[in-house]
């Protein structure tokens, strides 16, 4: 797959859109650093004496489910930092509340979470999408926790709209393991999350003043998605990598059946390098 770095446009939605696609990339680096059991970015604590920081440069197009939307594909830098009681990825900030080891592969932490996520479309995106409201990104904040089993890894986030874009809320689980081969690690994952009827409703929903002919008035509800991907990554040397990371999201009826959405389903591929001091 080919990757192009889009230039930025002078608008705040693709500033927006940039940040948010660093975190994705962040996400699928830092976990691709996690090389050993034993590091920080695995048990999800830092040394209380040290802190841990990474750079580097990626790659990210994606295909949303918008009918008439291409798919946008951007780079962006990369920035990690994490301590013992922070930790930052991207658009994405963790305070720490708690972590309790059970054993040298079993540990579980709880953390506060804020963190931007770029969502919605530009009425210009799209023909289907002509003469609708524009729907924003939002800063979400709530709780996440993490339980490493040694077996695999589960992971749980609740988060709501501080934005009041779509004043919704979600919640996300999600399962994915680490296999080594040497130098190479291949983390598979499944990730199911519910969506409630205001996050669907403005990000999906029609409404009556948008409403024209072929495009009827509509009123999202809840929803469920189901995402499987698989992350692929290399260490160059102990303190380099490289990564690709590609998933699809199967799309439930709640939202397929908009007016506006086109696809069954949307997908992403990000690239990258990171270097970890």
């Amino acid at each position: 797959m080919t990757f192009f770095a889009t230039p930025l446009q002078k608008r705040p939605s693709a500033c927006l859109g940039t940040l948010a696609a660093t975190f994705c990339l962040l996400a699928a680096a830092q976990a691709s650093a996690q090389v050993r059991p034993a590091d920080a970015a695995s048990s999800g604590s830092a040394d209380a004496a040290s802190s841990t920081w990474g750079v580097g440069i990626g790659a990210s197009t994606v295909r949303r489910p918008y009918a008439g939307m291409e798919s946008k594909n951007m780079a962006v830098p990369l920035l990690f930092y994490e301590n013992r009681w922070l930790r930052v990825s991207g658009a994405t900030a963790d305070v720490k509340l708690l972590q309790k080891e059970f054993g040298p592969q079993n540990a579980i932490g709880l953390t506060g979470r804020i963190k931007y996520e770029d969502g919605g479309y530009e009425a210009g995106d799209s023909p289907r999408l002509s003469g609708m409201a524009d729907r924003d990104g939002s800063v979400w904040g709530g709780a996440a926790v993490t339980w490493n089993t040694g077996i695999a890894r589960i992971s749980g986030e609740w988060l709501s709209d501080l934005s009041s874009k779509s004043k919704g809320q979600k919640l996300q689980l999600q399962v994915d393991r680490r296999f080594g081969f040497g130098s190479f690690g291949l983390t598979p994952r499944v990730q199911a999350q519910w969506l409630d009827e205001k996050y669907v409703d403005y990000y999906f929903g029609v409404r009556p003043n948008e409403a024209m002919p072929g495009r009827a008035q509509y009123t999202g509800k809840a929803a469920a998605t189901m995402e499987l991907g698989v992350r692929l990554d290399y260490a160059i040397q102990p303190r380099q990598m490289v990564f690709l990371d590609i998933s699809t999201t199967s799309l439930p009826d709640e939202i397929k059946n908009s007016p506006i959405v086109g696809r069954s389903s949307m997908s992403r591929a990000t690239v990258g390098y990171i270097y970890r001091f």
